[in-house]
């Protein structure tokens, strides 16, 4: 009875690292035969040697959970073994206790991480401590056995310094979860029990390339590769600059002299392994085909800006997802072949809009489609691996829309580096189908356009050229590798350069479920749109709003609302907007309600009501407006004359009603 007292009294001052009263009690009993044997074990790990206290009766699990809380381990991921050679495993077990592996008081055994398992912080870089001081008292793990770490690691990086952009709340987010990619226990492989970990199960990092390749994913996103590049140091992440530094004073400004330490580095252009944005999701079916309708009206190509957000892509490890809710059509003039941009008189109008609805510009689209037979509705299969994905042309507007929506990145030295905005390409597939492909321009690409080095050509889309120096601009020497008939990579001159080094692929898709921003059903026709049945008008209003299931329904579209704030009858300004737009974004049908008996929305809506033809009772007898048999007169849709209720046709224009 009083050696199983002792016991606890030497367990308890132990968990106490209470090693000097340890020792007087065993001092105390020296001849007396105890059921169990005190020992001090040393651990040899990667980051130097450490002592644990534990008896010969002890299991070995609790050997693991000793180590965890002496060294202050990340993880359980890591083995033990008797020698260097690590021949003799000590395996974690809650039924084989420490003699029968036979350890003796003094012994040395070896720690080694698993499938190189970080267990150590990185007290250098690391901006958040998951992990006791050295200086605290450890306590025993309450687990019943050692299992995998459940505390989050954070990317190890200091907080943004004063005065540096705001980051994107997605980046944010990302920012905080640790991004590793769990993995089940496989019942083949794996010789343990259920909370351990081996090389088989342990968590694999965000940018694991068997895992990426596996999972047809050809480019890690942007936090993988953030990840990747400080798992070990601190990085300032730098753009590309082709420009000569200013405010050398060693020689004449250029094209009179130029020295080394001014003058731009040749630039080696490389295929960019991550992307900022890793998949394109459009909320509905009908956008596309809302935009599509301009093409199958006219047979024109057609460009607009996407508007949504970004946020987290859980198919791809700490990837990112736009968001896209709506697509606005600029003021152009198109053609089969070309698109050329107007003035947008109302483009901080849409922005505004969109930022109160909690959206931004989040990349473009346009369409390269050449009708096959109209019959079938098949387009030609114009782009591909044999011809081209993106020309160069396009790839120079890529890059320029991408330079001047630029990635707010507390890593970079300027505080942007990169940028989220996407581009998508509508055209033929190789199935003569209307296919989307999206795309983005690497950070060499955004640099060289940037600073205005890269050229269109006319003979080959899929080529670009580098513009040669002049007096006005000195440009750098542009390579890239390319492999010759020995098979061995070589550097080439960039004189004409293919666009494919460029390029990164952004997979685009279509929504399955969930409620969309806007609605899926809407008749309204997009702004800006030179066509007879696309203009947009009172009548088109009314005729959209009786179409809609509710009002909040029908003041669910971006056009809508554009128009309201744009019309010429009566302009409704942002203040008046302003609940509408609040009520769009919460969804909320009681305050579009509320909104619609205002005084100016309701003359607004009564105008178009008027302006239709179908005018409420009251409205008719204030106006007075003459109506035949209770019906009122209707307006012709092409000369808008007025014609009385029983006319089947137009009486100034002939026009069937």
């Amino acid at each position: 009875m009083s050696s199983i007292i002792l016991m606890f009294l030497v367990r308890f001052l132990q968990v106490n690292n209470s090693q000097q009263n340890i020792l007087i009690i065993l001092n105390w009993n020296i001849g007396k035969s105890l059921p169990f044997v005190f020992q001090l074990l040393r651990v040899q790990s990667p980051e130097g040697t450490a002592r644990v206290e534990v008896l010969d009766s002890d299991v070995t699990a609790h050997l693991f959970e000793r180590i965890y809380e002496a060294l202050n381990l990340n993880s359980f991921a890591f083995t033990l073994h008797k020698d260097r050679q690590r021949k003799e495993e000590i395996t974690s077990s809650k039924s084989r206790q420490l003699r029968d592996c036979g350890l003796c008081h003094g012994d040395m055994i070896y720690l080694n991480p698993v499938n190189g398992a970080v267990l150590f912080e990185q007290s250098s870089t690391s901006s958040e401590t998951h992990r006791k001081p050295l200086s605290e008292s450890s306590r025993p793990v309450q687990s019943s056995e050692p299992g995998p770490s459940t505390s989050k690691v954070t990317l190890p990086i200091p907080p943004p310094p004063p005065g540096a952009p705001e980051e994107d709340e997605v980046d944010l987010q990302l920012y905080k979860v640790s991004g590793l990619i769990e993995r089940q226990r496989d019942e083949k492989l794996c010789r343990h029990n259920l909370n351990g970990k081996c090389v088989h199960c342990t968590p694999l990092e965000p940018w694991d390339e068997e895992y990426l390749k596996e999972h047809n994913i050809k480019h890690m996103s942007f936090h993988s590769y953030l990840r990747k590049i400080t798992s070990k140091n601190f990085v300032s992440l730098e753009e590309l600059s082709c420009k000569i530094k200013p405010g050398c004073r060693e020689h004449p400004a250029w094209p009179r002299g130029i020295c080394s330490k001014c003058q731009p580095g040749a630039v080696t252009l490389m295929r960019q392994p991550y992307r900022h944005t890793d998949n394109v999701l459009f909320e509905h079916a009908n956008l596309v085909e809302r935009f599509l309708s301009y093409w199958r009206a006219t047979g024109h190509q057609r460009l607009a800006w996407l508007y949504g957000q970004y946020e987290s892509h859980p198919d791809v490890p700490l990837g990112i997802r736009a968001r896209v809710a709506a697509i606005y059509e600029p003021p152009q003039s198109s053609s089969r072949d070309c698109i050329a941009l107007e003035t947008d008189p109302r483009e901080e109008l849409v922005q505004q809009i969109a930022q109160r609805l909690g959206l931004r510009r989040v990349g473009w689209i346009f369409t390269d489609l050449v009708p096959l037979d109209v019959s079938k509705g098949t387009v030609k299969h114009i782009r591909g691996v044999d011809t081209h994905f993106l020309s160069a042309q396009e790839c120079i507007t890529a890059g320029h829309y991408q330079n001047l929506h630029p990635s707010a990145c507390r890593h970079a030295a300027s505080g942007y580096f990169g940028s989220k905005f996407v581009t998508v390409c509508v055209s033929g597939d190789s199935s003569e189908q209307v296919h989307l492909e999206g795309y983005q321009v690497s950070g060499q690409c955004g640099a060289l356009v940037r600073d205005r080095v890269l050229l269109p050509t006319r003979d080959a889309p899929d080529l670009a050229y580098v513009r040669d120096s002049s007096e006005h601009q000195y440009v750098p020497d542009v390579y890239y590798k390319e492999r010759d008939e020995y098979g061995n990579e070589v550097g080439v001159s960039a004189k004409r350069l293919p666009v494919a080094y460029l390029l990164v692929d952004v997979p685009c898709g279509v929504a399955v479920g969930g409620p969309p921003t806007f609605g899926a059903t809407a008749t309204f026709p997009p702004a800006n749109r030179p066509l007879q049945q696309h203009l947009q008008t009172l009548q088109a209003l009314h005729r959209h709003i009786a179409a809609s299931d509710s009002f909040l329904e029908a003041m669910s579209d971006l056009h809508v609302l554009l128009y309201l704030a744009s019309n010429e009858a009566l302009a409704l300004g942002m203040e008046s907007l302003a609940p509408l737009l609040d009520a769009v974004r919460l969804r909320d049908g009681d305050a579009a309600e509320a909104w619609r008996a205002l005084p100016s929305a309701a003359t607004l809506l009564h105008l178009a009501a008027a302006d239709t033809g179908h005018v409420p009772a009251p409205l008719l007898l204030a106006e007075g407006v003459r109506a035949e048999g209770g019906r009122a007169v209707w307006t012709c849709a092409v000369c808008t004359f007025h014609n009385p209720p029983a006319a089947a046709s137009c009486d100034m224009c002939a026009m069937p009603r």
